[in-house]
């Protein structure tokens, strides 16, 4: 198997499948990339643009091109020293007539987790259309791995990627069994709240949401928390706390589209209350009966994503216990939640694959729509009320991984990510300029008011929504605008939404960005202003580049991502690349081009820099190589990578104040070439350069 060194995800669609993946082999080759990392490819509906809507697990995906197809991929990555990673969806499958595991009755009862008493089945989140597949039987997992497992035995596969494992009714047995059939590489796309730790499963980590949100959280400036978010608050109207928003947001998704889970564990628990009730030797406190109101509030007040309680084993961690109290979920129900009173397996099973959805469909798809003080924040995984990272906390995060999970993905974008690396960069920024955005925006929306609707869209909330969004992503075509403020706003649910459509509203809100297009005042104040900004997001998206390229774990790159990339969330996020743009920049910087003689060569220049550093130093990049942070102060990043590697960010507007410390030898700069001996102290600005960044390597000891 190629080294583990950079993974580099593709988005296969049926314009876009295992051939073409195979011609762009030569330029991530070059680029320095070790792995070709797939979306799923087994055997989706047919037309399936993102492939996790499979209907059959035992075959490639013909829609993609097929076995053959994706064995010529496979020998051509190989060819070229590449390994290959591949996404795979185990939690559900699609509901459709083309789907054999479905439409035959005896296989769907055994494959899919059906209610015996309505007939419905355990849903993805909300989607209806896809259900949950029932991983916990041994003979169901064979079937729907077999494929897999057999390209993993074969050597055509060296790694898989787990899509939401938390939807599994028991996701560490799950991995078990994963890594006794022979996957001895698997990240999992497992979401963990701030200060929340994966558990001790058999996984290389995660596919790196929490990086994501650490490298972009330690750029925000915290001392704009209380500017930005009195704007906030000013605008909007809400003074409100995300906390209670969130609350709110996922109280309403409990009692709204999750009642149908919520019925169903009201009722095991009623059954299960009704045989205790003849059972005089059973305590009177487990045949109480619990509300479904109760179950609700004990579903939407969990802060993480689920418990990882065992009722089989009577296995209850520490997390789980400090996780249910936090919750102050009713005693009775928490006891049985805990297992310290007797409840039936089938219900704490069912609490814990309940909650992942209530909390992602509350926070990710509602509240992160409701609540916006610096849209960088609100990203998956991410809390919005988390305003700034410190540096130490940073080294914290960055040690723990290395002693834990090594080999951990660090990813800045992803198919599922609410706005692109560079948009979050940018939005970042604003943090560096409160007092300047906040009188811009005061003025953009006295001098937009007039576009707006005679309903009022949109309201204020919504404009102060936009004029993020278009600082972020400047300049955008209007269309994909307006398609995205369609989702935002019926992700919100305040003024419309998928189930209550406003047509009205919704025209509005058009018309409004339409108008923003055409009104000359507002474009000539708001694009000298973009254009600042954008320097600034450029210092910070670089720094988040170099972070990701150089800390504990293996980086990945999103599609089209090595190149300034400036999107929204998905459908945008995944449009095609325009591949023959990026084989010319990179064979501009073959040439000799300098990093600045076209706009976005320097991202671009970054990345191939710090692979290529990554190949010819492998041990400081090992799973087991070092990771040392230097105190630089706390307007500056800076550690050494196995002794070999230096590398400094600044994460402030400013030029980092700090020194750096005595580290004998003579180091190279491996972005500007310069030579410098650090025998003493030196000060970090006369190392960094205009973005705040240096990377130097050991040259002389």
């Amino acid at each position: 198997m190629a080294s583990l060194r950079a993974t580099y995800r593709l988005q296969l669609t049926p314009s876009f499948g295992f051939a073409h993946a195979q011609r762009r082999i030569p330029y991530l080759r070059d680029l320095g990339i070790s792995h070709l990392y797939l979306s799923p490819s087994l055997q989706a509906r047919t037309g399936s643009e993102h492939g996790y809507d499979v209907i059959d697990p035992t075959a490639l995906s013909a829609d993609l091109g097929g076995e053959a197809a994706f064995r010529s991929l496979v020998a051509a990555a190989h060819g070229a020293g590449l390994g290959i990673v591949l996404d795979i969806v185990p939690n559900h499958m699609a509901v459709d007539d083309a789907n054999r595991f479905w439409t035959d009755p005896e296989l769907r009862t055994r494959f899919f987790d059906i209610d015996p008493e309505t007939g419905a089945h355990r849903r993805f989140f909300d989607i209806d259309d896809l259900a949950g597949v029932r991983q916990e039987d041994p003979s169901v997992f064979e079937q729907t791995h077999a494929l897999v497992l057999s390209l993993v035995h074969e050597g055509l596969v060296d790694a898989l990627r787990i899509d939401h494992p938390d939807g599994m009714r028991d996701p560490a047995g799950y991995l078990e069994r994963l890594r006794d059939g022979g996957a001895e590489i698997v990240w999992v796309e497992k979401i963990l709240e701030p200060a929340e730790r994966l558990r001790d499963w058999p996984v290389a980590g995660t596919v790196g949401y929490e990086f994501l949100n650490d490298v972009c959280g330690v750029f925000v400036d915290p001392r704009a928390s209380e500017p930005l978010t009195a704007l906030w608050a000013s605008v909007s109207g809400d003074e409100r706390p995300f906390e209670q928003l969130a609350l709110e947001a996922k109280r309403e998704q409990a009692a709204g589209p999750f009642a149908p889970e919520l019925e169903r564990l009201a009722r095991t628990l009623a059954d299960a209350a009704d045989t205790t009730r003849d059972d005089p030797g059973q305590a009177p406190e487990s045949s109480r009966t619990i509300s479904i109101e109760l179950l609700q509030e004990a579903v939407a007040t969990l802060p993480i994503y689920r418990t990882y309680v065992d009722p089989e084993s009577g296995t209850v961690g520490d997390a789980d216990r400090a996780a249910i109290a936090a919750a102050e979920i009713d005693p009775a129900l928490a006891a049985r939640l805990l297992l310290e009173t007797p409840a039936p397996a089938e219900f704490v099973w069912r609490y814990q694959q309940t909650t992942p959805a209530v909390v992602a469909k509350g926070i990710e798809d509602t509240a992160f729509y409701r609540y916006a003080p610096l849209l960088a924040l609100n990203d998956v995984g991410g809390s919005p009320d988390r305003f700034g990272l410190a540096v130490e906390d940073f080294h914290a995060a960055c040690l723990e991984r290395a002693r834990r999970f090594p080999r951990a993905m660090l990813t800045t974008m992803t198919h599922d990510t609410k706005r692109s690396a560079d948009a979050r960069a940018r939005i970042a920024a604003l943090s560096w300029i409160p007092e300047e955005w906040e009188r811009h925006v005061r003025r953009w929306l006295a001098m937009t008011d007039s576009l707006r609707s005679v309903a009022g869209a949109p309201d204020e909330l919504e404009r102060y929504f936009l004029l993020q969004t278009l600082a972020g992503v400047w300049p955008i075509e209007r269309d994909r605008v307006q398609e995205y403020m369609v989702k935002a706003l019926r992700e919100a649910k305040r003024n419309t939404s998928w189930v209550d459509v406003d047509v009205v509203w919704e025209a509005g809100v058009a018309t409004f960005v339409d108008g923003l297009y055409e009104e000359f005042d507002f474009l000539a104040d708001f694009e000298p202003f973009v254009e600042r900004l954008a320097f600034l997001g450029q210092r910070i998206s670089l720094g988040m580049v170099a972070l990701k390229l150089t800390c504990p774990g293996v980086p990945d790159i999103y599609q089209g991502d090595e190149l300034p990339t400036f999107s929204l969330v998905d459908p945008d996020n995944r449009r095609p690349v325009d591949w023959a743009w990026h084989e010319a920049m990179a064979g501009r910087l073959a040439g000799g081009a300098s990093a600045d003689a076209e706009p976005g060569l320097r991202k671009l220049a970054l990345t191939r820099a710090l692979l290529g550093l990554r190949i010819r130093r492998p041990k400081a990049f090992a799973a087991d190589g070092s990771y040392e942070p230097l105190d630089v102060g706390g307007d500056a990043l800076a550690f050494v990578r196995g002794g070999e590697v230096l590398v400094c960010v600044g994460v402030r507007r400013d030029a980092p104040a700090g020194a750096l410390p005595p580290l004998p030898g003579v180091w190279r700069d491996l972005l500007g070439g310069a030579r410098h001996s650090l025998d003493d102290d030196v000060a970090l600005a006369r190392v960094v350069d205009a973005y705040g960044l240096a990377v130097l390597e050991r040259v002389e000891r």
